[in-house]
């Protein structure tokens, strides 16, 4: 451990169990020093985990639904009620679709579930940071993270809506990221990791599949939920703070791949 968030208070969305990239975010931030929150839907705090996170990061919860913005300026404001003060990061690890939950083909979308997975997914992000800039609520060369993957620049047939959702969600980073930039030195970046053993990532159609093809892929391999959170809070340091508005590739080299020889084998 290393101290390297020491001093810095934080609002963590989307820890539902141990397997959770924001789970390991968490126990992370802890670990090196961090203050924060744990926040995640109500109905997603009933199915999973997040009251034995708290007591081992010694955190207080706030339930908030991200698709309302009621619940988020509340979430905002007694954040920063049970941190004293400002805060210096947010991690935005929110997905959900429930066409891919039910099943449905991508060429038979059902479009009020397409709403839905928008809404969830990537309209989140830009109203968490609405929230959080008329609030004035994160501090100078504070950072904002969201989580994505690389469907959103190619194709994976079994990702379907989510794909566009994670292009969304980039393109939201980028935008608000030159606007917060401009006003307050805020920063807000999206880190697009490899397929990982989440319970919503497991939930894909075809996961066990996936994850071995970017595995064979990727000269390094995959990158695990908690090198994932080691590199969160890389950005959520002082250490990175001219970085911004950025899609930042966390997936073992995958992103530059074409073929690699294993694959041609069949290895």
């Amino acid at each position: 451990m290393s101290n390297l968030l020491t001093g810095k208070k934080g609002i963590i969305f989307g820890a539902l169990d141990e397997q959770s990239i924001a789970w390991k975010v968490a126990e992370r931030a802890s670990e090196e020093g961090a203050q924060f929150v744990l926040t995640n839907a109500p109905i997603a705090m009933r199915m999973g985990e997040i009251n034995k996170l708290a007591e081992k990061c010694k955190a207080q919860i706030v339930p908030a639904d991200a698709t309302s913005d009621e619940d988020l300026n509340n979430l905002i404001t007694k954040s920063q009620e049970i941190l004293g003060g400002k805060i210096d990061f947010i991690l935005h690890s929110i997905g959900m679709s429930p066409n891919v939950r039910k099943s449905r083909p991508y060429a038979d979308l059902n479009y009020d579930f397409f709403h839905k997975t928008i809404d969830v997914s990537a309209m989140s992000l830009h109203r968490v940071l609405q929230a959080a800039s008329k609030q004035d609520a994160i501090n100078e060369w504070g950072s904002v993270v969201a989580l994505t993957y690389i469907a959103a620049q190619r194709t994976f047939p079994d990702y379907s809506d989510m794909a566009e959702a994670k292009a969304m969600l980039e393109s939201i980073a980028r935008s608000f990221g030159y606007h917060y930039g401009k006003a307050k030195n805020v920063r807000v970046n999206t880190i697009s990791q490899s397929p990982t053993w989440t319970t919503a990532g497991s939930g894909v159609p075809g996961f066990k599949e996936f994850f071995n093809y970017a595995d064979t892929m990727a000269p390094l391999g995959n990158a695990s939920a908690l090198d994932c959170a080691n590199y969160c809070l890389a950005m959520f340091s002082d250490y990175t703070k001219m970085v911004t508005m950025q899609n930042l590739f966390h997936d073992g080299g995958f992103s530059n791949m074409g073929i690699n020889a294993s694959m041609i084998k069949g290895e």
